[in-house]
């Protein structure tokens, strides 16, 4: 206990100033309950969580708490399809539509899964309204992204396919190999290494979980004469209405469901466990998760300049995001990772061989949040 914050885990003396900076989110930064785990060569150093898992704030956040860590898990989604193209179940080149004949519709027939993974399909909303229970239908979604004419000529430029993402990576994942994506993350990438992360998450495991503070506001239906340029971006975030989690975060349905895009879960031990392997050039221990060749691929820029979604610079490799001037992952320029809503982030900096995971249940600034930077600014002060 620190004060009136319940905080746990354990810290190398070395890494105090990631200790001081986790327990500065709640002091100064209005952390209601989250954790930090940090690995260094192979070795957690600081294992840390705080705060409160519920919003009433009567149960404190414990070291197996899990929580929705959101487009972290777009890194995971692409790991998974990554290890089928290195077992050639999957081309990174190849047209999508060889596997799903069905995306072919609109001008998709040269679409790969390279463009997919870069953000650069065209394809980060649906036109065609759909019902909030079309997220629970993988299927449905898939065939709507199948009817779906591009936003953009894939490829000429990029976009964030915030929740499409995983059901297009997802469906080509399963029509290649017969399984969920979730499956395949469990049987041969959490499962081995021992990391408690999670995409479909299991209903004896809901226990475990965290209340995510969703704000209680969803939009209305944009009039139906809205700009295309303004309805792409309002149904990347909004078509289906709980695509994004909205009224259905804390649910048992939203929790078990695969939407590979948003809905992963973990701790953030397990979160930079899958990093560490990563940092070291994708083996740890014995278990390889992606070959060094394979993960050079994976982390060379794909992406780079004005966002067609977010109206500002991003920056990506394939499903991994990249640092860049505004959003640094320490001072070097080969780490890599992903962020998440409301701050949280896995990432891994193979220069200093550092693995971090940080999770949280707040809605905090998406961008740029203070939370996670002061902890990041704090693992290399730690360092010098």
């Amino acid at each position: 206990m620190t004060g009136e914050i319940p905080i746990g885990g354990t810290c190398d003396p070395h890494f105090a100033p990631v200790r001081e900076a986790f327990i500065g989110n709640f002091r100064e930064r209005g952390e209601p309950g989250g954790a930090v785990a940090l690995m260094v060569d192979g070795r957690l150093v600081a294992d840390l969580w705080g705060g409160w898992r519920d919003a009433a704030r009567q149960t404190p956040w414990a070291r197996e708490t899990l929580v929705n860590f959101f487009s972290v898990g777009k890194a995971f989604t692409s790991l998974v399809a990554l290890r089928l193209v290195e077992r050639g179940l999957l081309d990174l080149d190849a047209p999508a539509a060889r596997l799903w004949p069905e995306f072919a519709e609109h001008g998709k027939e040269r679409v790969t899964l390279r463009h997919i993974l870069s953000h650069q399909a065209g394809l980060p909303a649906i036109r065609e309204e759909l019902s909030d229970s079309a997220i629970f239908d993988a299927p449905r979604m898939a065939a709507a992204l199948a009817r779906q004419k591009p936003w953009w000529e894939p490829g000429t430029a990029h976009g964030y396919h915030v929740n499409t993402f995983g059901f297009l990576a997802g469906e080509l994942v399963r029509r290649a190999s017969g399984k969920t994506l979730g499956t395949i993350l469990h049987d041969e990438v959490a499962g081995p290494l021992g990391a408690d992360v999670h995409i479909g998450l299991p209903l004896t495991e809901h226990a475990r979980c965290a209340e995510f503070l969703w704000p209680p506001v969803l939009p209305e239906r944009p009039p139906g004469d809205l700009p295309d340029d303004a309805l792409m971006k309002w149904s990347t975030y909004w078509n289906p209405p709980g695509i994004s989690g909205a009224g259905w975060v804390n649910r048992p349905e939203w929790r078990m469901a695969e939407i590979p895009s948003t809905n992963g879960h973990g701790t953030a031990r397990g979160i930079a466990r899958v990093y560490a392997a990563l940092a070291n050039g994708g083996a740890i221990e014995g278990v390889e998760i992606l070959s060094g060749g394979m993960l050079a691929e994976a982390t060379t820029e794909h992406s780079f300049g004005p966002d067609s979604i977010l109206e500002r610079e991003s920056r990506f490799a394939l499903g991994f995001q990249l640092p860049q001037a505004e959003r640094r992952l320490g001072p070097n320029d080969e780490a890599f990772g992903h962020f998440g809503a409301g701050g949280s982030l896995g990432y891994c900096d193979p220069v200093a061989r550092v693995a971090f995971g940080y999770v949280t249940n707040d809605m905090g600034p998406r961008w740029q949040n203070p939370r996670n930077r002061a902890l990041i600014e704090a693992i290399y002060a730690s360092l010098a």
